[in-house]
C-alpha cells in the first residue's frame, strides 16, 4: 500500500526554517521531520512512500539520493564507479519524489499522483506533522466501516490557559489543557480511489472541494486519535518537538532510543 506525503507548501509560518529548505526537510534531532513521519508508517510495515515535491523539492530529491552514500559504510572503485556497500543503514523503504508543482494546492497534487497510485486503496498524510498514530488500527477501522475516506481526528493541546468567569470572578483556572471539544483534522488520512474523482485540477484544496463534498455524500469517517499529535507550523513547534527528541519523550518514535546518529 502507497503512502502519500504533501510536501509541497511554502511553509511561510516557519520562514525562520524554509527559505532554504521545505519545511518538510526541517531537522528533529538531526532527521528532517518527512524521515520522521515515514518512521511512524514504516514501525507498522508500511514502507512504499510518494512524496508530493513542490516548493524546493530538489532538497528532498537530493536527500534520498544521496542516503545510500551517507548512511552506509562502502567501498569505491576510482577506476570503474563501482560502489560495494559494506554495511546497511537497515531501511528496506521504496521512495518516490514526483514534482507536483509550485503552486498546486493540496487535492492537486494528490490528482497529480494518479498514474501512481493506480486503483488502491492508499494513505495521505502532511509533511509537517507527527503523532503515535496507531497506523494498523487505523487502516482496520477505515476497512471496517467501508467508506471511500477516512480522517484521524485529533484534540491538540491548548496554547493557553482557560478561564472559566463569573463576573469578574474565576470560578475554575486551567493551565494549558486539552481542548474539551473540537476534533480537528490531524492528516493521517486512508482513501479508496475513488476519492480522486472528487479532485478536478490543480487548484482543487482537498480539504474543501475534496473532503466537504465526500463527507456531504455520506463518505467520510473519523478515527479518533486520543493519544499525542503535533503539528510543526512554527517555530515555537519545532523547538517544542525537538525539546521532546533531546529529553527521549518524543511520544511518536518508538525508535528514539535505538539511534542518536544524524545522516
Amino acid at each position: 500500500m502507497k503512502i502519500v506525503i504533501l510536501a509541497g507548501g511554502l511553509g511561510t509560518r516557519l520562514s525562520e526554517e524554509t527559505m532554504l529548505r521545505p519545511k518538510p526537510m526541517v531537522e528533529i534531532g538531526g532527521k528532517p521531520l518527512l524521515w520522521h513521519i515515514m518512521k511512524i508508517y514504516a514501525g507498522h510495515g508500511f514502507k512504499d512512500f510518494l512524496v508530493a515535491c513542490g516548493y524546493k523539492g530538489d532538497c528532498i530529491k537530493e536527500y534520498f539520493h544521496s542516503y545510500v552514500t551517507r548512511s552506509n559504510d562502502y567501498f569505491i572503485d576510482l577506476e570503474n564507479g563501482s560502489c560495494d556497500v559494506v554495511s546497511r543503514n537497515g531501511l528496506d523503504w521504496r521512495v518516490g519524489m514526483i514534482d507536483t508543482g509550485l503552486n498546486t494546492m493540496t487535492g492537486g497534487r494528490l490528482l497529480r499522483l494518479r498514474k501512481w497510485l493506480k486503483d488502491e486503496t492508499f494513505m495521505v498524510t502532511y509533511g509537517d506533522g507527527v503523532g503515535n498514530i496507531d497506523i494498523s488500527s487505523l487502516l482496520e477501522f477505515h476497512r471496517d466501516n467501508g467508506k471511500l475516506a477516512t480522517v484521524t481526528a485529533v484534540r491538540p493541546a491548548a496554547r493557553f490557559g482557560a478561564l472559566n468567569l463569573n463576573g469578574s470572578a474565576v470560578c475554575k483556572f486551567s493551565e494549558k489543557s486539552q481542548t474539551d471539544e473540537g476534533w480537528i483534522n490531524g492528516g493521517f488520512f486512508v482513501f479508496e480511489p475513488e476519492v480522486l474523482d472528487y479532485l478536478k485540477d490543480d487548484d482543487t484544496i482537498l480539504e474543501r472541494e475534496g473532503l466537504e463534498n465526500i463527507a456531504e455524500d455520506g463518505e467520510l469517517v473519523a478515527f479518533r486519535h486520543h493519544g499525542f499529535w503535533q503539528p510543526m507550523d512554527t517555530l515555537r513547534e519545532k523547538q517544542q518537538l525537538e525539546a521532546l527528541w533531546q529529553g527521549g519523550k518524543a511520544p511518536w518514535a518508538s525508535w528514539a532510543q535505538e539511534t542518536s546518529k544524524s545522516f
